[in-house]
């Protein structure tokens, strides 16, 4: 084979295998390692709006290439393990501050700062055996919305209504659908639907998982009368279907225990969720994924003592 086309597949090779790393880094948003999953995760994003595509896409690349520069693990990349948190950094910083070129560098700059928070807080996590989660991205969107978002300051949390919170069949579905979508920050429920089909794509039990939490989180939230148009929007839901994906789908071995065990994590999210959202609202706050991360650490670290099959495993630890 000539020089030149061995350079020109090499070339190719390298671009096709970035171009894995980079949907393996969306796709692990939901705890994913399937590039497919990633690619359907990206056209969920762009169907709702480019500028979530655009921006998660951009804030993936960052923090991937800034882990890389810095020498993180080769597997870890390789996997998108370096890639998530920026994505989801760029998502929430043009969802909150808007688009622009300002934005467009701190979606660049704050993916990058996550590349180094997730090796510290691997660094101080992994002896507990705990994983980092989303919490590198939760700290730098944190920071900078509180910093920087021009949006008006809400002078409260949502009025709950006294007993069952009702809601029609039509807006039922949208719940359960956006409580999916809203992971990625989706207000269009048939994205939710996209990143479903992407989730069954890499795990049918992640996608059983999260379909589970959906109705849990909806069941949940209608109990403690919270808003309807809130429960609509999917916005106490989202936490949920990650816990659920988390302990169902990834870090436990799948047995009916650890089933339940999912299912209470996903209803406990749901009023941390709004606890959370009406701390942070007076700041010009968000939940973020707080709630879905620290839940998430709390039934890790009780798994191993409560010696039930598969919450015991090693995979807890």
């Amino acid at each position: 084979m000539p020089a030149v086309e061995q350079v020109v597949q090499a070339k190719n090779w390298a671009s096709t295998r970035a171009g894995q790393i980079q949907l393996r880094g969306v796709a692990q948003v939901a705890l994913s390692s399937n590039a497919w999953a990633g690619l359907l995760f990206t056209v969920a994003l762009f169907v709702d709006g480019w500028r979530l595509g655009v921006y998660g896409l951009l804030g993936a690349a960052s923090s991937t290439a800034a882990a890389a520069l810095l020498g993180a693990d080769r597997k870890g990349l390789a996997n998108g393990l370096q890639g998530y948190c920026g994505c989801l950094t760029g998502i929430a910083l043009v969802v909150r501050l808007g688009t622009s070129w300002q934005t467009a560098v701190l979606a660049v700059l704050g993916a990058a700062v996550c590349s180094v928070l997730s090796a510290a807080a691997g660094r101080l996590l992994g002896p507990l055996g705990l994983p980092v989660l989303t919490a590198p991205y939760c700290l730098v969107a944190g920071a900078l919305v509180v910093t920087l978002s021009k949006a008006p300051v809400a002078a409260g949390p949502a009025a709950r209504v006294s007993g069952f919170t009702t809601t029609t069949a039509a807006e039922t579905g949208r719940a359960l659908c956006n409580n999916i979508g809203q992971i990625f920050y989706l207000d269009k429920w048939y994205a939710g639907l996209i990143l479903l089909v992407g989730l069954l794509v890499a795990s049918r039990i992640a996608a059983v998982a999260a379909i589970g939490a959906s109705v849990v989180a909806f069941l949940t939230a209608c109990l403690t009368g919270l808003p309807a148009d809130r429960i609509t929007e999917g916005l106490y839901g989202y936490n949920a279907v990650l816990c659920a994906i988390a302990l169902a789908a990834t870090f436990l071995t799948p047995t009916p225990w650890t089933a339940g065990y999912a299912a209470l994590a996903a209803a406990a999210s749901v009023p941390f969720t709004a606890a959370w959202e009406a701390v942070a609202q007076p700041s010009g706050g968000y939940p973020f994924t707080w709630p879905f991360t620290v839940t998430t650490w709390l039934f890790l670290a009780a798994g191993p003592l409560l010696g039930r099959p598969g919450i015991s495993s090693e995979k807890a630890m």
